[in-house]
């Protein structure tokens, strides 16, 4: 089905769908005063130190790995080009997970253990994709567990058995295949409770591809995805598949039941009898509402509490998110925590009612709320700004609902990689803060000090930075060219963190605009934050006053905007001309309607008292070479 506006465009459903620490066995909390500012700083250069190296470390290492996916693709021709590496940066990030590493603890069972950098699973309750992989190639299976060619080459025989008999060019067949190849039953009895969690995953390796991934040495091509084709609408609005390539200036866009909602830009259903008039069809959690409902099976966690709600358990999934799902649906898990939260965009499941006791921290379980972070705690690249925004929102909700946990009693000290037992005073805290524990997460790589400043806004005084880039792309994870309101530039445009232009800091966001010799429109790039999906960013109060950044252009004649989701639509900012080859400051009021102008949705001023950033814009007259254009620290002041 082709969903159009009343033009007739074609819009394809795209997706939106982010320190040196302290020893092991530190029993103390690094109380800081509010005015501790060096404290704070040494701590976060400490961090961006540590943070350099490890980028440093893991582009060695994923160096090799094009060679590999190629040598895979020429072993295996029908399968499409980039997939690979696609399920490769889901599953493992492009690193070789060591079992010891990955595994499922007993006292815990986070999930069973992925294996290599193709993160595939070798039994202990799901499929064994390893030993079936080493049959299929012919090879010992210490070899598929530890040798990353041999890896890459068993996901490729894997996938490509799925694939056999279908025509790998259709959207339905290859999500249908890696729905099939994710590996998280093993057995068919367990197949129907991982619907969900099966097309999650096949969603997620979809979503590489439709952004493009070029990060840290980890590459994955962009290539547009036809997502009505490849999943049916209800599944979609499941998914919460939020990003539609939006190429209309009207409210919304409605075809067949369904709708494009012009704030969050989700698919939603529209109203009908048939489904009681409230057109959802997706489950919603009645605890947290951004959340969706999907339990865990009934013996991994007990339908009651003992003690009051009191305190909040932060973890790292040593998974993935579609995985963390599948295992707490499985009757032999017996492990659950009552959310779980996807990297890529923040999107949260709820899989234990509050009410209930979920088994995620041993002998604390009785008084706390468990939350998953998809990911490993030796990676840094699962920490997404998406994922710590989604996390802290979360977190603000239990706070506003449970007295006994304010949010002001988070940890906010230096993180580690060992036992760190916390006092009980400290009511927000990770699974090796908790006393009789033998986890080590989240570890080493959880920001606390960042995480602590989102779950109290305001706390790190009159700025608020929503992107550094000092250790990611931020927010900023999709290409200039994946926004439908994107016009003349080519999708080999690009947005990569680089580490030798940047105004403040050590790195900046490196914006390469590329022209479409089809078109001899002027450029218009809404270069994306949060993916499309403004749940996925950072909420500002109206009276933080203005959001602005640094900008340098390596080009004459470019001008910038913004846009902010508004309570009515977005607003877009009047255009503020740069000059080139310069740093320069730019910046909008929030209360000043004469800066902005309505554009989908919206009625041209900034109104609602809590509103989140869109986009940046960047417009240019329309030429035949390239531009670069840098940003640094965008940010919110007072």
């Amino acid at each position: 089905m082709k969903i159009r506006n009343s033009h007739g465009a074609v819009l394809l459903l795209s997706t939106a769908l982010a320190a040196a620490g302290a020893s092991a066995g530190e029993s103390r909390v690094m109380q800081w005063d509010a005015g501790d500012d060096v404290a704070a700083a040494k701590q976060e250069a400490a961090m961006d130190e540590r943070l350099r190296n490890e980028e440093v470390r893991l582009r060695a290492e994923r160096a090799a790995y094009p060679a590999y996916f190629k040598r895979a693709y020429a072993a295996y021709p029908q399968l499409p080009r980039g997939t690979l590496e696609a399920i490769a940066y889901v599953q493992s990030r492009w690193q070789n997970v060591r079992a010891d590493e990955s595994g499922a603890m007993a006292d815990h069972g986070h999930m069973p253990a992925a294996h290599g950098v193709m993160g595939l699973y070798a039994g202990d309750g799901f499929a064994d994709q390893v030993g079936e992989a080493a049959g299929l190639l012919g090879v010992p299976a210490e070899r598929v567990r530890l040798d990353p060619a041999t890896s890459i080459m068993a996901a490729a025989a894997l996938l490509d058995r799925q694939l056999r008999g279908h025509d790998a060019r259709d959207p339905a067949a290859l999500a249908s295949a890696l729905a099939r190849y994710a590996g998280f039953s093993a057995s068919p009895a367990g197949g129907a409770i991982d619907d969900y969690a099966r097309a999650s995953f096949a969603f997620d390796v979809l979503l590489a591809q439709d952004r493009g991934i070029d990060e840290k040495g980890m590459v994955v091509p962009q290539k547009a995805v036809e997502w009505e084709r490849a999943f049916d609408l209800d599944m979609l609005v499941r998914l919460q598949a939020p990003f539609v390539r939006l190429d209309v200036e009207g409210d919304r866009i409605e075809v067949d039941g369904y709708a494009i909602d012009p704030v969050s830009e989700q698919l939603v259903r529209t109203p009908s009898k048939k489904d009681g008039g409230d057109g959802s069809v997706r489950a919603q959690s009645t605890d947290y509402g951004p959340a969706i409902w999907n339990p865990a099976h009934s013996t991994n966690y007990n339908a009651s509490r003992s003690a009051a709600v009191s305190a909040v358990t932060l973890h790292t999934a040593q998974g993935s998110y579609a995985g963390t799902i599948s295992w707490f649906k499985n009757s032999a898990a017996n492990v659950s925590a009552h959310y779980v939260i996807r990297s890529s965009d923040g999107q949260v499941t709820q899989m234990v009612r509050n009410a209930h006791t979920a088994w995620h921290v041993r002998n604390q379980n009785s008084y706390t709320l468990g939350i998953e972070h998809e990911g490993y705690v030796n990676n840094s690249s699962w920490y997404t700004s998406a994922m710590y925004n989604a996390s802290a929102a979360l977190v603000r909700n239990f706070c506003s609902k449970y007295s006994a946990i304010t949010c002001s009693s988070a940890y906010k000290g230096a993180p580690s990689s060992g036992i760190n037992v916390l006092p009980t005073s400290v009511k927000i805290k990770g699974h090796q803060h908790f006393s009789g524990q033998t986890h080590t997460d989240p570890g080493i790589n959880w920001n606390w000090a960042s995480y602590y400043n989102l779950l109290n806004p305001g706390s790190g005084g009159g700025t608020k930075y929503l992107d550094r880039f000092e250790s990611s792309v931020g927010h900023f994870n999709t290409s200039p060219a994946y926004s439908g309101s994107t016009t003349g530039i080519s999708t080999a445009s690009t947005a990569t963190r680089t580490c030798t232009t940047r105004r403040n800091g050590s790195c900046s966001l490196r914006v390469l605009l590329k022209d479409n010799p089809n078109t001899s429109a002027s450029w218009a790039v809404r270069l994306l934050s949060g993916s499309g999906n403004p749940g996925s960013n950072v909420a500002l109060s109206r009276a933080n006053g203005s959001v602005g950044f640094w900008v340098f252009a390596g080009g004459s004649g470019m001008s910038v905007a913004v846009g902010i989701d508004d309570s009515d639509g977005t607003e877009r900012s009047v255009s503020r001309s740069i000059p080139a080859n310069t740093w320069t400051y730019v910046s909008w009021s929030l209360t000043d309607a004469n800066q902005w102008n309505a554009w989908v949705g919206g009625n041209g001023a900034i109104s609602a008292s809590s509103v989140k950033l869109d986009a940046i814009w960047l417009y240019h007259a329309n030429t035949s070479y390239d531009i670069n254009v840098y940003i640094d620290d965008v940010q919110a002041r007072n």
